[in-house]
């Protein structure tokens, strides 16, 4: 199915001071197929028609198809052109239950791997001293990670414990929560905010979205059974391809 040419009309996706053409046009085309008006299998118009109604240059077209072919959301047939991709299957976790990153994803199939942005001791911020009950002169062991499933970046999280509950925050390879669990010092329950959110531009590219996307941001308080926090989580979540589900029940 050809996609009909007034989505791409400059009125529809131009703001003056809103970054380059090829980011909006590319944010804009991402809009139109998460909202599900471009459906999988849409073909996009070939590159000289598209800058035609576009009314920009093919270049400008060709850096905006190639930032959605890198997120997963076009793909390129030789010799046919660019169509919307399949719709990749949503992930979905509890919001009731305690488990890892790595393991929501092995329950599905899939393989989770972590890149480390950075990690160490560090002085507590006011934010940590107050949730982690941390005194200034005490330290906190940070790691900042970049999660992904089958090759696809999903979430940044951004973990702070403790030194006592992690001492050597380069023992973390894939999963924080089986390192701590070797130490029986693995929350036992947790507290968790979950709020919209729009991608800063760094966040974005690591992530491999537009600037501004929006995602999910989940906060997570983890305590033991005593009833000490020793986990402060805030999460960055793709929420094109994540779902976050509660269980009710009535009392």
């Amino acid at each position: 199915m050809t996609i009909e040419d007034t989505i791409f009309t400059p009125e529809t996706w131009y703001r003056a001071g809103r970054g380059p053409r090829y980011q909006q046009l590319s944010r804009h085309i991402a809009t139109e197929i998460r909202t599900g008006r471009l459906q999988p299998g849409d073909q996009l118009p070939p590159e000289r028609d598209l800058a035609e109604k576009a009314d920009i240059s093919r270049v400008t077209v060709r850096k905006a198809v190639a930032q959605l072919v890198e997120e997963g959301l076009i793909e390129q047939r030789r010799g046919a052109g660019s169509f919307v991709a399949e719709a990749s299957p949503r992930l979905e976790q509890s919001l009731s239950s305690l488990v890892s990153f790595t393991e929501t994803m092995q329950a599905r199939g899939m393989t989770a791997t972590s890149e480390v942005l950075s990690r160490g001791l560090f002085s507590p911020n006011p934010d940590e001293m107050l949730t982690l009950g941390l005194a200034a002169h005490e330290k906190v062991a940070r790691i900042n990670r970049l999660r992904s499933a089958g090759g696809v970046p999903i979430a940044l999280e951004n973990s702070s414990l403790p030194r006592d509950i992690l001492r050597d925050p380069e023992q973390i390879e894939t999963s924080l929560y089986a390192l701590l669990r070797k130490d029986n010092s693995a929350p036992t329950r947790a507290i968790q905010r979950v709020t919209a959110l729009n991608l800063s531009s760094n966040d974005a590219d690591l992530m491999k979205l537009p600037e501004g996307s929006a995602v999910l941001q989940i906060v997570r308080t983890g305590f033991l059974s005593s009833g000490r926090p020793i986990e402060l989580t805030r999460g960055l979540y793709r929420s094109d391809i994540y779902d976050f589900v509660s269980e009710l029940r009535l009392d």
